[in-house]
């Protein structure tokens, strides 16, 4: 049933294996793209991108088939690309590898396999997302907050915090605008989501009304 596709011990591609890998690895990643489409916030570019990945993978696979030769110049061909994109959060990350790992299997011949493994991901993935199965209990928020070089950080919005969060962590200050302001970036949990407004409105007060970002939120990179 889950049999190889691809004849090993010929070096030459078979035309129907290849027809059939192709159309196995292009709907794989159709339906990769689609799952993490209705899982994830992401752009037309990125879900394009997964959804051609396995086809790719399984071609550059299928075309080494064991051969040290043609896998060594393959690898010095892919080594001139340089990716020039913003790095994806942790879930984009997962929905690469599971394309490429797509991908592997079908460029070996495992295209059945392969088939099934998308399907049982994706609903995996479906159901953790929408199930809230690994929801964190209290939800970190990312708060921002420039201000004057003057004022000294270390304390001055105490007295705030204590009354609106649960608890308030200075994880990062940034110099800016040549050294003449501070960007604090804490780490929050909010007693109430409602005072989120009389929250941001006393911390304005005290920051001489400069710029107050506050992240419904949290990414990997404010961690």
């Amino acid at each position: 049933m889950l049999d190889n596709l691809i004849n090993n011990t010929s070096s030459a591609l078979d035309l129907e294996a290849l027809i059939i890998c192709t159309i196995i690895s292009l709907v794989t990643g159709f339906i990769i793209a689609i799952t993490h489409k209705y899982t994830s916030k992401c752009t037309k570019n990125f879900l394009v991108t997964v959804a051609f990945l396995p086809f790719l993978v399984q071609i550059v696979i299928m075309l080494v088939n064991g051969n040290l030769g043609t896998g060594v110049a393959i690898m010095g061909a892919f080594s001139l690309v340089r990716f020039r994109s913003m790095p994806g959060n942790a879930k984009e990350i997962v929905t690469v590898f599971f394309a490429m790992v797509v991908g592997l299997t079908i460029g070996t011949g495992y295209a059945l396999f392969a088939l099934i493994v998308t399907l049982v991901g994706c609903v995996l993935l479906y159901l953790y997302n929408k199930l809230n199965l690994l929801e964190p209990t209290q939800k970190e928020r990312v708060l921002k907050i420039v201000i004057p070089e003057d004022l000294d950080y270390t304390d001055v919005f105490n007295d705030i915090f204590k009354k609106y969060t649960k608890s308030a962590n200075l994880n990062r200050v940034k110099m800016i605008d040549m050294g003449s302001m501070y960007e604090l970036r804490y780490l929050i949990t909010l007693h109430d989501d409602k005072k989120q407004k009389e929250f941001i409105d006393e911390l304005r007060v005290r920051n001489g009304n400069l710029k107050i970002i506050l992240s419904h939120e949290l990414e990997e990179s404010d961690l």
